[in-house]
């Protein structure tokens, strides 16, 4: 009895360490998520005013049509976690990534991953990355990852022309009610409707540019692709901590549940053992007072 007392003892304490640490990653994940939330509302302002500059060029200059001819390559750009205690946050946008690429029949797809365990889904898939970058560190990170690839993009181009190259990135972004969800964004070639041209601008003062159409215009693109990459990172960042939040809230309720029912498998050993100790003092009373009679 009494080893089992102990036992039960021993696996409390363990238990109740264990609630310590679920606690302290529930923390961090909920610390961790806020300076990314930050910086996603931040990029999307920065976003609206440039596409609001690709509205007063196309206004100023007329509408564009962009040729959207065939891409011969296509490059996905997957954002993943790096980390586990996740649950399967990476599972389902590989699941997302597949059949994307399954979609685009013509041409041949690369694929730059971000996050080591977002290329392990991948390669469950049997999809193999090109390259595989680490997620930023911090919020002052994301833009150094942007920057990244952003040249990297660059490089893929190998100077075509904007129309020739397909690029989409891939991350988890935020939905209704907290929920979580894969999506999959086309960032190249551009959407013909960035370049149409109003038929009302709402200001009374006309917008215009002094300096050269094709500078402003390439300008406005490379902006356009930063703060997309900028976004889909900081959004990756903060599902991918708000999962791990999730799986911690569920662990410490686990926990907390067992711990409840050791508290108590541990009372009614402690009641089974008083009771037992206390038949044992009646007992011998007993067995004493009929030595006295005798």
């Amino acid at each position: 009895m009494a080893q089992t007392l102990e036992t039960l003892t021993r696996h409390s304490d363990t238990l109740k360490s264990i609630r310590g640490i679920v606690h302290t990653m529930k923390t961090l994940s909920a610390i961790n998520a806020t300076p990314y939330e930050h910086a996603a509302r931040s990029i999307e302002a920065y976003h609206q005013t440039i596409l609001q500059g690709f509205a007063a060029f196309a206004y100023r200059t007329g509408k564009i049509t962009l040729r959207q001819d065939e891409a011969l390559e296509h490059l996905v750009i997957v954002f993943g976690s790096d980390h586990g205690l996740c649950g399967n946050y990476n599972e389902i946008l590989a699941e997302v990534v597949k059949q994307h690429c399954q979609a685009k029949i013509t041409g041949k797809h690369r694929l730059l991953c971000i996050g080591a365990q977002m290329n392990d889904a991948l390669d469950d898939q049997g999809l193999a990355s090109d390259a595989v970058l680490l997620p930023p560190a911090s919020a002052d990170g994301i833009g150094r990852l942007a920057g990244d690839i952003v040249t990297r993009i660059d490089r893929f181009s190998r100077g075509q022309p904007l129309y020739h190259l397909d690029v989409t990135l891939a991350f988890t972004q935020r939905g209704e009610q907290g929920m979580r969800e894969p999506v999959t964004l086309r960032l190249l070639p551009l959407e013909p409707a960035l370049l149409q041209r109003q038929e009302h601008w709402d200001s009374r003062s006309l917008p215009d540019y002094t300096m050269g159409a094709e500078a402003l215009l390439s300008s406005l693109i490379r902006s356009h692709i930063f703060a997309s990459v900028f976004r889909a990172s900081a959004e990756a960042m903060v599902t991918e901590n708000s999962a791990r939040l999730a799986l911690m809230q569920q662990a410490e309720q686990s926990v907390d549940e067992r711990i409840e029912d050791v508290k108590g498998e541990l009372r009614s050993v402690r009641q089974t053992e008083i009771t037992s100790e206390l038949m044992d003092v009646i007992t011998g009373f007993e067995a004493l007072k009929k030595t006295r009679k005798s």
